[in-house]
């Protein structure tokens, strides 16, 4: 085990192969490992992510911030929870070109029929048009709430668009980091910024997040050990699709003679799975169905990019990797 940590020894200074260095990562090879293969070097690119071209080091600076959000329908929503992040991400980098691209194209494609138009480009079009534009660094910003698919394809758009430019970063998403030897405790410090409502004895809270069936929704668990450690025994995680389900919260809650329960969504905007699956009228809604199991039930429509404190954190993240690219 000791040989083990020290082959994966703590380090800020080794570069990767194709010029790949992780900015704030856990564990990199350490300078004791000769001729890497590539493999071992990808598999130990995390944290903030960093490409410098080496055939364009010459290259005037020329620096841009591209927000990656999958989007919503709801219009008041994206202006309270989006926008206001994408917004206070500007605000921390005067002069600068900030752009916001939706990944969810067929959120784009409703706003199209909805409203007429979408003035929220792909990334792949984002990206072009500024390489069109003469942008030679760029930072990459995921709104994402943990590294799951819609990170992923954050991850997968860095490394096909890499190359093209001079300088490109990566930034983590909201929670990334679990407290992990010397890092930070990003889940922690999100369940502590968020605006869990006041109630009376009797009531529990559950926060809704979205699942995934990618590895990733084990953060769900990692989140609920965290709020057990904060003493937040109130507040109970569940998915709309993935694990937990409503169901088997419900059910431990029904246990423990719970009377209320307050459902808010963990998402980045009250959008169509808050208002409608989680809050709708229909039979089938969570709401409906805990009231079916002799619940009370309040409903909190806020997305997470409304709550200044989560938009903070935010604004950390993105000056996380703007850092990586200035540097």
């Amino acid at each position: 085990m000791k040989n083990w940590k020290k082959f994966l020894a703590v380090t800020v200074a080794c570069t990767a192969i194709f010029g790949v260095t992780p900015a704030n990562a856990a564990y990199q090879l350490s300078d004791e490992v000769s001729n890497p293969p590539a493999a071992l070097q990808m598999a130990t690119q995390i944290g903030v992510l960093k490409y410098e071209n080496p055939e364009m080091k010459n290259v005037a600076n020329k620096d841009a911030i591209l927000i990656l959000s999958f989007g919503t329908t709801y219009k008041d929503s994206r202006t309270k929870n989006i926008d206001a992040t994408a917004k206070a991400i500007a605000d921390s980098h005067p002069g600068v070109k900030v752009i916001t691209a939706f990944t969810s194209h067929i959120v784009r494609k409703h706003m199209i029929e909805d409203e007429g138009k979408c003035d929220y480009p792909t990334p792949e079009d984002a990206l072009a048009q500024l390489k069109r534009e003469g942008y030679t660094r760029i930072e990459l910003v995921p709104l994402a709430v943990i590294p799951g698919i819609e990170y992923k394809y954050d991850v997968a758009l860095f490394h096909e668009y890499k190359t093209q430019f001079k300088k490109m970063t990566l930034a983590t998403p909201l929670m990334y980091w679990q407290g992990q030897e010397n890092q930070a405790d990003d889940v922690t410090e999100v369940m502590e910024a968020m605006n869990f409502p006041q109630y009376k004895k009797g009531t529990a809270i559950m926060l809704m997040a979205h699942g995934t069936p990618d590895p990733s929704n084990a953060y769900y668990s990692v989140i609920q050990n965290k709020l057990r450690e904060m003493k937040r025994n109130d507040v109970h995680i569940y998915t709309v699709e993935g694990w937990p389900a409503l169901e088997d919260v419900a059910g431990r809650l029904k246990m423990h003679h719970v009377e209320k329960i307050i459902l808010m969504p963990m998402m980045m905007v009250a959008g169509d799975h808050a208002n409608n699956d989680m809050a709708g009228n229909e039979p089938d809604s969570h709401k409906s169905i805990l009231e079916s199991k002799g619940f009370k039930v309040e409903t909190y429509l806020h997305g997470l990019g409304e709550n200044q404190n989560i938009r903070n954190i935010y604004v950390e993240r993105a000056n996380e990797g703007w850092n990586a690219l200035v540097q």
